[in-house]
């Protein structure tokens, strides 16, 4: 079992910045990768950053690409979702999510995050 905690959404207006953490604990050891995707209000939830057990391979939805920054530091066991350049359509519950065996099975509760525009 992996324990995963979002943390730092909030209220931000079009422009700004926020950084999301992820507290991983539990059975981190078997986690090859960490996730985050979002939810918006009526939406399908989607796919937004990956990173690797090592943190050297990363991935980005489109819609996110050189404006958000998937990191993660091992010793900590916190992954970190650094978004910046904010949009209104970036406003959705954001989940952190761990890939164990090679699917994503272990999910965070969500921290919303709200741009205003």
């Amino acid at each position: 079992q992996v324990q995963l905690v979002e943390s730092g959404g909030g209220l931000v207006q079009a422009g700004g910045s926020l950084r999301l953490s992820c507290a991983a604990s539990g059975g981190t050891s078997s986690t090859s990768a960490y996730a985050w995707f979002r939810r918006a209000p009526g939406k399908e939830r989607e796919f937004v950053a990956q990173i690797g057990r090592s943190g050297g391979s990363t991935s980005y939805a489109d819609s996110v690409k050189g404006r958000f920054v998937i990191s993660r530091d091992n010793a900590k066991n916190t992954v970190y979702l650094q978004m910046n350049s904010l949009k209104p359509e970036d406003t959705a519950v954001y989940y952190c999510t761990a890939r164990v065996f090679g699917t994503w099975n272990f999910w965070g509760q969500g921290t919303q995050v709200t741009v205003s525009s």
